[in-house]
């Protein structure tokens, strides 16, 4: 699993353990590695925790991540892919970077250990992948220029998964987790503008625990689709439809708060 240290992947961690599943994290932070590991050990005597310190965005740490964890637990019968970063803020004002660390990790990090694992798990024949998205990837949300292309891209990479694989035995999930309390909730608060603010306040806040647990359960059930939530559910299969008036609703948003930023 990729971000497993914190928020939702702690949480997938933490239910998959008490599923019996050994388990092999990579994540950038130690530290919360290590917690990670003796929070579960504490939690489930007995449970088997691998993990390494790397970023899954460098493609030649995420491959020497993998190659290790299956030195020690061997090829996976699960993977997830939940590594991810969000950094909001307007198109014209952001700098290329925002841009790019994003794709590099939230698309290219989930990219990169599938295309390293996906032979792997083929020659066994069996397994399931496990993509953790983001209702940004159904239709262009104000504010989210970086973040959301690098969740689209995930879409399309799963998507293509989904059929290429399976006569190998390799089933897919996707799933689009609405807001969720976690520490990248919180960090994305620090950069999101105003109008981003008020377009996604309306969805509710989710406890890390519910989203892990409707993911496995939707897993586990070979579903491809998770939506936790009412208004994921209608986003999956009306985005399309939907589209237009999300789309003049949040011009309206947007020039709303513009004109109350000029007046303060």
């Amino acid at each position: 699993m990729t971000g497993g240290s914190s928020g939702i992947g702690r949480a997938l961690a933490r239910k998959l353990a008490l599923r019996g599943f050994d388990l092999g994290l990579i994540a950038r932070g130690e530290d919360r590695l290590a917690e990670t590991e003796a929070a579960l050990a504490a939690e489930v005597p007995g449970a088997r925790v691998e993990w390494i310190a790397a970023d899954v965005g460098d493609e030649t740490a995420a491959r020497a991540a993998s190659h290790a964890l299956i030195g020690r637990l061997g090829i996976p019968s699960w993977v997830v892919f939940n590594a991810g970063i969000a950094r909001p803020g307007l198109f014209v004002e952001q700098p290329l970077s925002d841009h790019v660390d994003q794709m590099r990790t939230n698309y290219f990090g989930a990219l990169t250990l599938a295309h390293e694992l996906a032979p792997k798990m083929a020659a066994v024949g069996r397994g399931r992948m496990v993509f953790v998205s983001s209702g940004a990837a159904f239709f262009g949300i104000y504010g989210y220029g970086a973040y959301a292309p690098s969740k689209f891209a995930m879409r399309g990479l799963a998507e293509v998964l989904r059929v290429e694989l399976a006569a190998s035995g390799i089933e897919v999930t996707l799933a689009y987790p609405p807001d969720t309390d976690t520490p990248q909730l919180a960090a994305e608060a620090l950069t999101k503008p105003a109008a981003t603010k008020e377009i996604t306040g309306g969805g509710g806040l989710w406890t890390a625990d519910r989203i892990a647990e409707d993911i496995l359960r939707g897993a586990e059930r070979g579903r491809f689709l998770v939506t936790p939530g009412v208004q994921m559910r209608l986003l999956a299969h009306a985005h399309s439809l939907l589209a237009p008036a999300l789309r003049a609703w949040q011009v309206r948003v947007a020039r709303r708060q513009e004109k109350l930023f000029r007046k303060g």
